[in-house]
């Protein structure tokens, strides 16, 4: 309702505007033409530039103590928020009253009009329709249609009123008078309104009076007619009539001298207040944090793109975009190739980012492929690491093995990165390297001594990690391994996961149905093991048969998993707006637990350690939020 009513005020202002300039710059001009459309320009101008609104966002510091005004309650009473209705409410009620009234005014003249007009003989000359009234009222015209009373003129004054209302008619002045009159009911309060109703019905009369003098002999006898319609007082209203009240005015500027081209300057003099007016009222100021390192950590950490047999082409390069708009990553999928039910058999991922480091990963299986990803992770130092992990049941992924090789690359020794990394999945839980390769030299690999043959892949267990590497030249290479290490080598050592025993126990309990108990509290039926970060397990303690039941119920029977979570901060703030990349549709963990975007929202930023999300070519969204452990 407020809003109304600054609408309201805000084109009641520009009406007066225009209105002055025409008042103070043009009224006295001859350009009459100029001026209608001058006028008519105010009005649509009035309704529509305060709806257009521009924002403009300023950068402030970011305040370590925010406080969130919204939660701080205001000493405001009840009554004083009834009282301030009630004044709304009394406002609408004066305005909707007046506008109805000067409404039914208004369709009181169409049924004054209408009754003029009922049951007359036309008489049609060319685009013209003639009435020949017996009634004493002012000839006037509405649209194509000239009523007059032929018995009150000699046949000179007869076409002298003739010419003047065919120039209404030719050019529209019924729609103007209507449009005037429209203007007068929604802004009735605006006493200027009704002052520019009236410029523009007289300024139409001098349009009409011009034109009507270039075809007319005798200007004299013209102007005598002017005078003698002045004994008719009737007029129709929403009509344009020949006879004015201010006839003086109409022959003064008859007979005025045409103005200078050169006074045409006045119309730009609204202009630059237009611009004030914007600049002033239609501009949102839209305050925005400064990002520092320390509200940094509410950007993404990671994203994680899952692929499968049942992906289609269309859906993984629609994910194209995201990536390159939010990390700069060139994604390409190539050589894919399906089976007679639409699964993937083949497929080739190849990643590079803006230093030109290349990433790929190509798999061909005889049926439908084993499932993997594409991931991208933020690192400390605020770089993004990416490439590939394995989606296998035994939650071991491949980016182990992927982020060891990006340490080989990135480590304190000052060699580039490699360009290419081409690895893939083997269907006995293993992986296998293909090649690494630098300026378009493929390296000889050494893992745990043994030289790989050329042409065959190196296959390395889902049970082992990157342990150590050394990078030899060519030089060194080609004395230790011969001609094979013409181009440089890389000896790689592996060890033993200390992460396998931990999944292969995840696999046991996930792959029964038991009763998930986190933090003494049933768990959503939705979550599954595989879904909690093992980093922000406590303690897990397994209970079966009666001692289960007994516990827990019939929802026991298979068994409980009673989790305990790693204890965090419970400070929660407010405000966490910088969190806007999150999909509207993910689902959202935090901690392990299913949350809501409320619950997120909830979470101060400074208390946030990570965040993961995991994209899908069918579109399904999980995002994973870990706090930070409590100091």
């Amino acid at each position: 309702m407020e809003a109304l009513f600054i609408y309201l005020i805000k084109s009641s202002g520009l009406i007066v505007l225009f209105f002055l300039a025409y008042h103070f710059l043009l009224r006295k001009e001859t350009f009459f033409t100029g001026n209608r459309w001058f006028l008519q320009l105010g009005l649509f101008t009035a309704i529509l530039l305060p709806l257009l609104v521009f924002t403009k966002t300023v950068l402030v510091e970011a305040s370590a103590n925010t406080i969130d005004w919204s939660e701080i309650p205001i000493a405001t009473s009840a009554n004083n928020k009834d009282l301030e209705m009630n004044w709304y409410l009394l406002l609408l009620l004066v305005y909707g009253l007046g506008a109805f009234l000067l409404l039914a005014k208004f369709l009181c003249d169409f049924y004054s009009l209408n009754a003029i007009l009922k049951n007359k003989t036309l008489q049609n000359q060319t685009d013209y329709k003639l009435i020949d009234t017996t009634e004493n009222l002012a000839p006037f015209s509405y649209f194509k249609i000239i009523v007059y009373n032929s018995s009150l003129y000699n046949q000179q004054e007869l076409n002298n009123i003739l010419e003047h209302e065919k120039i209404h008619c030719d050019q529209n002045h019924t729609l103007d008078v209507l449009i005037s009159r429209v203007f007068c009911i929604l802004f009735w309060f605006n006493p200027v309104v009704w002052f520019y109703k009236k410029a523009i019905v007289q300024n139409l009369e001098f349009i009409a009076d011009q034109e009507a003098t270039t075809k007319i002999e005798d200007k004299k006898s013209y102007q005598i007619t002017l005078l003698k319609i002045t004994t008719q007082e009737h007029c129709v209203a929403i009509t344009n009539h020949f006879y004015q009240s201010l006839i003086k005015k109409r022959i003064v500027m008859l007979n005025k001298t045409q103005s200078k081209k050169r006074n045409s300057w006045k119309y730009a003099f609204v202009i630059p207040a237009l611009v004030a007016f914007v600049m002033l009222f239609q501009i949102e100021v839209i305050a925005q944090e400064k990002i520092t390192n320390e509200n940094a950590i509410a950007s993404i950490d990671k994203v994680v793109l899952d692929v499968n047999a049942s992906s289609t082409e269309k859906a993984l390069n629609d994910e194209r975009e995201f990536f390159k708009q939010e990390f700069d990553i060139d994604m390409y999928f190539s050589q894919i190739k399906v089976n007679s039910h639409n699964e993937i058999i083949a497929i080739k991922v190849t990643l590079k980012n803006n230093e030109g480091v290349k990433k790929v990963y190509s798999v061909k299986e005889e049926g439908p492929i084993k499932p993997f990803a594409v991931f991208v992770v933020k690192e400390k130092s605020g770089n993004f690491n990416f490439g590939f992990q394995s989606n296998t049941k035994e939650n071991i992924h491949l980016s182990q093995h992927i982020n060891h090789i990006n340490m080989i690359q990135n480590g304190s020794e000052k060699e580039q990165p490699l360009d290419e990394i081409i690895a893939d999945t083997q269907p006995n839980n293993s992986w296998s390297l293909n090649g690494m390769s630098k300026d378009g030299k493929e390296y000889l690999i050494v893992l745990n001594g043994t030289k790989q043959v050329k042409g065959t892949p190196i296959k390395i267990s889902f049970n082992e990690v990157f342990d150590t590497r050394n990078i030899l030249d060519p030089k060194e290479a080609m004395l230790k391994y011969g001609e094979e290490g013409k181009n440089g080598a890389h000896e790689i050592t592996t060890k033993k996961s200390t992460t396998s025993n931990k999944a292969e126990k995840n696999i046991e309990i996930n792959q029964t149905n038991a009763l998930l108990i986190i933090d003494g509290k049933k768990a959503d039926p939705k979550l599954k093991v595989d879904d909690i970060d093992p980093d922000t397990i406590a303690s897990v303690n397994v209970i079966k048969g009666k001692s289960a039941t007994d516990k827990y119920g019939n929802d026991a029977v298979n068994g409980v998993l009673e989790i305990t979570l790693k204890k965090v901060l419970k400070t929660l703030k407010k405000d966490n707006s910088k969190l806007n990349t999150i999909p509207e549709d993910a689902e959202i963990y935090i901690d392990g637990k299913k949350s809501t975007k409320t619950e997120l929202d909830k979470l101060s930023p400074n208390l946030i350690d990570s965040i993961d999300i995991i994209r899908s070519a069918t579109n399904e969204k999980v995002m994973k939020v870990t706090t930070k452990k409590k100091q």
